[in-house]
């Protein structure tokens, strides 16, 4: 038998001869003549090598070999519809998987979006990846996600990127400190107080300090921490005071509160970032339509449904 010679137009047809019994009928159905019917018949047969069906009175019925060949036909034209099937999902974005490189900060709000998301498509894996910004700024590089979350996107022309949710940065002390209740507090009040501070690569970091500098202030005692939980639970213990996204605040339990500041809390907002040359699977690109659905419902970004909005368009011109 000559396998690879086997087509599945070839399978189809003859499955469609066996079920219906008749070369016209199949004829008719798939739109062919009759002649062309038989020719195609006629070829399985050269390949099988063997007789494949016979006439019993006015139908066309399956030799043993040939009814071998039906239930092999059935099997690979079934996986073939089931192929077709999760391609069809596959390409609405329904079935699949992608990933998505976030900066620390961004895990306190993330969540609320991925997890909606994943209970309304079940089918679509999706790989969190979580570091500092040095980290992912080293991931984006390295191509090895799909999606970005940065506060600060990268400055490249490689670069497209969506502001879509606002991340206010605001200074914490610990519960019930002595600066909570105070009326126009100033960080000139705060600035002999130690600030327990990010590593320079990071966005809230680079934030806090041009906002410093463009003040004219600099702190006294100042103790480097490398993740915001760190720095929640050592703010929450009395070591000092610190700048923290109010996600993060909010996300926390008791122990920390934020400050009545003047000047703060300093604007800043979370972007999502693609690759300008990389073509997202269509699993990322629901989960961005999914995204741009609640941003102004239920998060009160119009501003940001808008961002990803446009960045939908950028990529939907590139799918074509």
């Amino acid at each position: 038998m000559k396998v690879r010679q086997l087509t599945f137009r070839l399978l189809q047809v003859y499955a469609d001869v066996v079920r219906t019994g008749s070369i016209t009928a199949t004829a008719n159905r798939l739109h062919l003549t009759q002649p062309t019917v038989s020719q195609q018949l006629k070829r399985l047969r050269e390949i099988v090598g063997e007789p494949i069906v016979r006439q019993e009175d006015s139908r066309v019925v399956p030799t043993e070999v040939g009814q071998a060949l039906y239930q092999l036909s059935q099997d690979l034209l079934s996986r073939a519809d089931v192929f077709s099937q999760y391609l069809e999902e596959y390409n609405r974005g329904g079935r699949g998987h992608f990933s998505i490189g976030l900066v620390n900060t961004a895990q306190y709000v993330l969540p609320r979006l991925l997890g909606p998301f994943s209970q309304a498509n079940p089918q679509v894996d999706v790989t969190v990846e979580i570091g500092n910004r040095q980290q992912m700024l080293n991931r984006f590089e390295r191509h090895e996600d799909d999606l970005y979350v940065f506060s600060h996107p990268p400055s490249d022309d490689a670069v497209m990127a969506a502001p879509f949710l606002s991340n206010p940065l605001v200074v914490v002390g610990p519960e019930n400190n002595r600066w909570a209740n105070v009326k126009d507090l100033t960080m000139e009040a705060l600035k002999e107080e130690r600030f327990l501070l990010r590593e320079p690569g990071s966005a809230t970091r680079h934030t806090f300090d041009a906002w410093l500098y463009s003040a004219g202030i600099e702190l006294r005692s100042t103790q480097q921490i490398a993740s915001n939980e760190a720095i929640r639970l050592a703010v929450a213990s009395g070591m000092g005071l610190a700048v923290l996204s109010r996600h993060v605040v909010a996300d926390s339990p008791k122990g920390v509160q934020e400050l009545p500041l003047q000047g703060f809390p300093l604007k800043s907002r979370w972007h999502f970032v693609v690759r300008r040359e990389r073509r997202l699977p269509p699993a990322a690109y629901r989960f961005l339509s999914f995204v741009q659905g609640v941003l102004a419902l239920e998060f009160n970004e119009p501003e940001g449904e808008r961002a990803v909005a446009e960045l939908l368009r950028t990529l939907d011109t590139k799918r074509r």
